[in-house]
């Protein structure tokens, strides 16, 4: 078995350090199998259920330069064991047994044994019946307590509604479940000692890993140095992926070299000139939070992109990297115009997001490069962008079909149009043909029929279990029919004006 350095996280105020943990032992299995820690479900194994959900604290800054901990709700069953190396752990069994978690203003620990209110909320709303889900809901609901019950505001129905979109629930039809998460502000308010917390945190520091199986460098020169020296090396970042080839394929991996620790790679900076520069680890949650913040319309589009456990742990250099057809990220980024940035020791090049792949999964990546960084161009100041997602489930589903279109518009003609495309080809595809169309066009309801018309001829899709081809096709179609009517102010044209947490309420 490939050596590995020591696991070190803290646990219920303790530091764990285990040893022997292979390079791509689950989080999952590593509480359930070698802890005996059994709260934590295994419901799917691909982070579909959210019966495994777990949350993690790590050492981050706040807006005022100060120490401050991150929350995030997680998904165990895909994530590997190292990647908490450092960082503290929260499983449903520790919430009443954990002494940093204690009376708001107060030094003493509750007595043991105490429900947290994540905890006795669900048991006061009955958000629980077979009980199977329960430990994920409980704990994606200490992760929403961390993060949104601050005095004087309140948790509303659709802040409840997608912070646990990476919960399923067979038996509760989820009524009484958001009546909890709106509950938990009602009771004692208990916090977690983050200055001892931080403390803690800071004694596991060390430097970066050496030779072992499972290496996470901590800057962006020794993590392509080790891609340099090991180019067969499993690369991971949130493992959303990766995750599954373990989980479903069985697949082993002596060696893994983790990016998510780089710090270059972690931040969102802005590019000279206006645009965004997104490091390769940031996680999809940030990501997305930092292009709706230039461009709010993609708020929908992002919070339906996957769960948010998902979301917490995916990274946006990762989606674009797996380069799977039926990504959402990159039919987005295509219609941006962003370009992705490779490194290796040799050096950086960049090239348009769509040029990177050349047939399914597979890509222009040499053996010593690693996808490092995009760049998103501005938005413009007449520009239409609407990024739609099209499946089965409202939420927490693969898209049968995800299509973005960005149009700019002077004096009522298409300046330029870009448009991308998923699920429709073996790669995440733009569509040429359809852009050609409307350039140069007044944009008009016979544009929008004449670029969808070209756009369905442009894709030939396949037919599988999400959608047949001609379905595909079809809504290729339609879609530019919807955001032309939405171009033009039409109520209703948009899915995202509907309410779903009204209709469920």
């Amino acid at each position: 078995m490939t050596t590995t350095r020591p696991l070190t996280f803290i646990r219920r105020g303790k530091r764990v350090t285990l040893h022997d943990v292979a390079p791509d032992r689950t989080l999952l299995d590593l509480l359930r199998e070698d802890l005996h820690h059994t709260g934590t479900k295994e419901g799917c194994g691909e982070g579909d259920c959210g019966a495994c959900t777990v949350v993690l604290g790590e050492r981050a800054t706040d807006t005022n330069g100060q120490p401050a901990i991150t929350y995030r709700a997680i998904n165990s069953c895909i994530r590997l064991a190292h990647s908490i190396d450092g960082m503290a752990l929260w499983t449903v069994e520790d919430l009443a047994t954990d002494p940093l978690i204690r009376p708001a203003g107060g030094d003493a620990a509750p007595p043991p044994g105490c429900l947290h209110p994540a905890q006795e909320s669900m048991v006061a709303c009955h958000g629980s019946q077979c009980g199977f889900c329960t430990p994920g809901f409980v704990m994606s609901l200490f992760g929403m307590y961390q993060n949104r019950v601050v005095p004087g505001q309140s948790i509303s129905r659709a802040q409840a509604q997608e912070d646990l979109s990476g919960n399923l629930c067979r038996c509760t039809g989820y009524r009484p479940i958001f009546d909890a998460a709106q509950r938990m502000e009602t009771l004692p308010r208990v916090a977690v000692d983050e200055a001892a917390l931080l403390s803690q945190l800071g004694a596991l520091a060390h430097p970066p890993q050496g030779t072992e199986g499972y290496q996470a460098p901590a800057t962006l020169a020794s993590l392509l140095q080790a891609r340099a020296e090991r180019p067969h090396a499993q690369i991971v970042a949130g493992c959303t992926d990766v995750g599954l080839w373990i989980t479903k394929q069985h697949r082993q991996f002596a060696q893994v070299l983790d990016v998510t620790r780089a710090a270059e790679l972690r931040r969102v900076e802005p590019l000279p000139g206006g645009g965004l520069r997104i490091g390769a680890a940031v996680n999809l949650q940030d990501a997305y939070a930092a292009l709706c913040a230039t461009r709010p319309q993609l708020q929908n589009f992002a919070a339906r992109f996957a769960g948010l456990p998902v979301r917490n742990s995916g990274t946006l250099g990762g989606n674009v990297a797996n380069g799977s057809p039926i990504g959402d990220s990159m039919p987005l980024l295509i219609a941006l115009d962003a370009q992705v940035v490779l490194a290796s020791v040799r050096g950086q090049r960049a090239l348009p997001l769509e040029s990177l792949y050349t047939g399914y999964r597979q890509n222009v990546i040499a053996a010593d490069e690693i996808v490092a960084f995009i760049d998103v161009p501005p938005a413009a100041d007449d520009e239409f962008l609407r990024a739609y997602k099209v499946s089965k489930r409202q939420d927490d589903d693969i898209s049968a079909v995800c299509l973005a279109i960005r149009l700019v518009l002077r004096d009522g003609v298409v300046a330029h149009a870009s448009i991308g495309a998923g699920g429709v080809a073996a790669t995440p595809a733009r569509a040429r043909d359809a852009e050609a169309t409307l350039v140069g066009r007044p944009w008009s309801a016979e544009a929008a029929t004449a670029a969808g018309a070209a756009l369905q001829a442009e894709f030939s899709p396949i037919s599988d279990m999400r959608a047949s081809s001609a379905y595909r096709s079809v809504l290729l179609g339609n879609l530019l029919q919807r955001f032309w009517r939405e171009s033009q102010g039409q109520a209703g044209a948009s899915l995202a004006s509907i309410d779903i947490v009204e209709l469920t309420a």
